[in-house]
């Protein structure tokens, strides 16, 4: 089948990202996709070699020149550029069928995603008035759609050369706890005093903001507290922009990885190591309850959560990172869990084809 997804880049890349991985699944798949985007240029960093059966297309040329595809994918609520939708109710009329609308939702580990996958949505207005559309939401249990896992992913981990990873990075083997940082704007500064203390640690950080936090802070500490660091107990190497396949590797290479966003957790779990998860920052708060719902359905342990919420903004003061093997435990628990539940892309390509069970 034709998939057409369409994506608008809010910031961060991370619905670029997830959208992506989608159209790269589903041509890999053996389906043609065309991915629709606003603004595509991250894509030279995060997918430079493209992919077979995917053609990416400005978000502005989805006009009546370009038939609509069978299956129409509207990620995060993104609303198709009008002339599409045209074309789609055109193409509806003329068919007497419409083709499969879905809505691509974020992720969420909250009990109401289960209630909600799946359901109906008719368009009461504009110019798809009349037209339906479906709900689809990514998710932790067997009611929800799942998380993208390729279906090559098992293979390219267990090929994965940690030691090789290394070597093309002069870093050593051994010796040094390493830990990956891809953020926002966290409490970067405690962080940082907290591992000068402690074992011999390489931290591990990723071009943009999280360079950008990491940065202010060790010049912050140095004019205020020179010598903070005196032991070089902690080394910090910035790292260049990655692609995903190479961000992958990095967390698969990490004792500890540091994450946020959507796209980035979910190669975290896959990646079954300890992890943190820095929630995108919301004004009404609402973000506490998606951080919790996760952190139950990670079954994270008590020096986990309270991490997570200091980490967060939740809790005053950063705990210690001492408890690594119960996070790891409680990360590789999740990752089988996941792992035994079908993949996003099948039941996508499910729903596209009027399977699914409440079609």
């Amino acid at each position: 089948m034709r998939w057409d997804i369409f994506c608008k880049v809010i910031d961060n890349h991370g619905d670029l990202g997830v959208c992506w991985r989608l159209a790269a699944e589903l041509a890999g798949r053996g389906e043609s996709v065309r991915l629709w985007v606003d603004e595509p240029a991250a894509l030279a960093f995060m997918a430079p070699r493209g992919a077979p059966r995917v053609e990416v297309l400005r978000w502005q040329e989805a006009s009546a020149a370009h038939s609509p595809a069978q299956v129409v994918v509207e990620a995060f609520g993104c609303d198709p550029h009008e002339a599409y939708l045209v074309a789609l109710a055109e193409r509806t009329r003329r068919e007497q069928r419409q083709p499969a609308w879905i809505n691509l939702e974020y992720l969420s580990a909250e009990a109401w995603v289960e209630r909600c996958h799946g359901l109906a949505s008719p368009v009461l207005s504009g110019p798809a008035k009349g037209l339906t559309k479906k709900f689809f939401y990514p998710g932790f249990t067997p009611l929800t759609g799942g998380l993208i896992r390729e279906q090559a992913l098992a293979t390219r981990q267990a090929a994965f050369d940690r030691a090789a990873w290394l070597r093309a990075r002069s870093l050593p083997p051994e010796g040094e706890r390493l830990i990956s940082l891809f953020c926002y704007e966290p409490p970067v500064e405690p962080l940082l005093m907290q591992l000068a203390r402690g074992e011999p640690t390489r931290l591990l950080v990723t071009e943009g903001r999280a360079r950008a936090a990491t940065g202010r802070a060790m010049r912050e500490l140095d004019a205020r507290q020179p010598g903070w660091n005196a032991s070089g107990t902690l080394r910090t190497s910035f790292l260049p922009l990655m692609s995903q396949e190479q961000f992958d590797e990095l967390l698969w290479t990490c004792d500890l990885n540091f994450v946020r966003g959507e796209d980035s957790l979910v190669r975290a779990l896959w990646a079954g190591q300890p992890l943190v998860w820095q929630i995108y920052p919301q004004e009404d708060g609402v973000h506490r309850d998606k951080l919790d719902a996760f952190l139950d359905r990670l079954a994270a342990p008590p020096s986990l959560r309270a991490f997570h919420l200091a980490w967060n903004g939740f809790a005053p003061d950063l705990p210690p990172i001492d408890a690594l093997s119960g996070w790891q435990r409680a990360a590789q628990a999740a990752r089988a869990r996941l792992l035994a539940q079908e993949d996003l892309v099948t039941q996508l390509m499910r729903m596209a084809t009027g399977s699914c069970p409440r079609a």
